[in-house]
């Protein structure tokens, strides 16, 4: 197979992974001085921090998604490639994709993460991640589809078992998931199975860490651990899961849950592409560069996101979090500098603005930390909703967000709670 590019006058920025700091990079790189070329697994942009809301049957999966080719539209000199990124060779300054080679004058891995399991290849084969648009409708699948299970079994440990749903990762993705859940019992489960006792699911929260949201201040965390109490969701801290084995998750404090849902969101470790130097690569396979977010060791090639850590930041000895605002700071910064190289002048170090971090339990309940202000509840929630509808793109996929969570407000009788299986 070949990619097809046809190569022109202008020199080629290759960008691995449409996330959003890949995506931020292509908008304000297209129409420019270079040739831009985007390649990702998916044909779809995706927002991950409203995946959560896809898994719990909030959202449609097409509210949160947006096709590359409609977003580049028009646009003169770029390129979009549906493939994986099996390797780079630095040498002869080309990617090897599923589609074959493609070479690069510029190269920004912006491959983000994927969820890190810690060698365990049994809870791996076995627990549910949240990263993904497709591994949330597959959560959503199995949520459901044990509660009609449940609904038929007469065997009282195994309906139980099938009630249960545990979430491993107390940061920020399992506090919303486990909210979300914990809701969904509230408010929807005993109307939608009358026949089902919704007393009885229980939702658990197991945390490696002594406090749930370890990066925000001990105050949020207080305020999370209490309203996710109020949903009655049981907090297991500090404990780690050791074992899911015939239905029973075990923790390192000796608690044994028997569960057929397992929820798996306890860290994240970089995606791995091959052929990048092992002085290149960090902590968690995260690739180390520069303050001008260039690869350690490479010419021309510049990693932002998740994947990227950058050394040299005193503020940030042990790098950048992690964070959407992260990528898209640093995809800013790299824009800027290979517009300063076109025109030959001097790129700038890339400096981190913390706008503040954010996390939601359920209706009127949230935490958020903002210029200094800490703060909770109904305000931070509302703060939250307008943060992320602003980022969502497209005029459509707003609208319907925003209605859907106007009418979820009201009566909580959205029509999502379907088991699609694709053949």
């Amino acid at each position: 197979m070949k990619a097809n590019i046809e190569r022109t006058d202008k020199k080629r920025v290759v960008i691995v992974g449409g996330g959003l700091g890949g995506l931020d990079l292509a908008f304000k790189l297209v129409d420019g001085d270079y040739q831009v070329v985007l390649v990702d697994k998916n044909n779809y942009h995706q927002f991950p921090p409203l995946i959560y809301q896809v898994a719990s049957g909030g959202l449609e999966p097409s509210s949160i998604s947006f096709p590359f080719r409609r977003l580049f539209q028009g646009h003169k000199d770029f390129f979009f490639r549906m493939a994986e990124v099996e390797s780079v060779d630095t040498a002869k300054k080309t990617i090897l994709t599923t589609v074959g080679e493609i070479e690069y004058d510029y190269l920004v891995i912006a491959a983000g993460a994927t969820t890190n399991f810690f060698g365990n290849k049994d809870i791996q084969a076995t627990t549910l991640p949240m990263k993904s648009v497709s591994e949330a409708m597959r959560l959503r699948n199995t949520i459901l589809r044990n509660l009609e299970k449940a609904l038929t079994e007469e065997d009282p440990t195994r309906k139980q078992a099938l009630m249960n749903i545990v979430v491993v990762g107390g940061g920020a993705s399992g506090v919303e998931i486990a909210g979300a859940v914990a809701e969904m019992k509230k408010n929807i489960i005993a109307r939608d199975y009358p026949d089902l006792d919704s007393s009885q699911m229980h939702i658990y929260l197991v945390n490696a860490s002594d406090r749930l949201l370890s990066a925000m201040d001990p105050m949020s965390s207080k305020r999370a651990e209490a309203d996710l109490k109020e949903l009655h969701v049981h907090i297991r801290q500090p404990q780690f899961a050791t074992e899911y084995k015939d239905g029973i998750l075990k923790t390192s404090a000796g608690l044994e849950i028997p569960t057929q849902t397992v929820i798996w969101v306890s860290g994240i470790c970089a995606n791995k592409i091959e052929g990048f130097p092992a002085e290149s690569i960090g902590h968690a396979g995260r690739l180390l560069t520069d303050r001008f977010c260039r690869v350690k060791g490479l010419k021309d090639v510049y990693a932002i996101g998740d994947i990227s850590l950058i050394e040299g930041d005193e503020e940030y000895p042990l790098g950048h979090p992690q964070l959407a605002q992260v990528a898209m700071q640093q995809a800013k910064t790299v824009a800027k500098n290979l517009k300063a190289i076109a025109k030959g002048e001097e790129p700038k170090p890339f400096k981190y603005k913390n706008l503040g971090v954010m996390a939601t339990i359920g209706r009127n309940h949230a935490v958020a930390e903002i210029a200094g202000k800490k703060f909770g509840g109904f305000p931070a929630w509302a703060l939250w909703l307008i943060v992320h509808l602003r980022s969502i793109l497209g005029v459509k996929n707003k609208t319907f967000i925003l209605l859907n969570w106007i009418w979820n407000y009201i009566n909580y009788k959205q029509s999502l709670r379907l088991i699609l299986k694709a053949k």
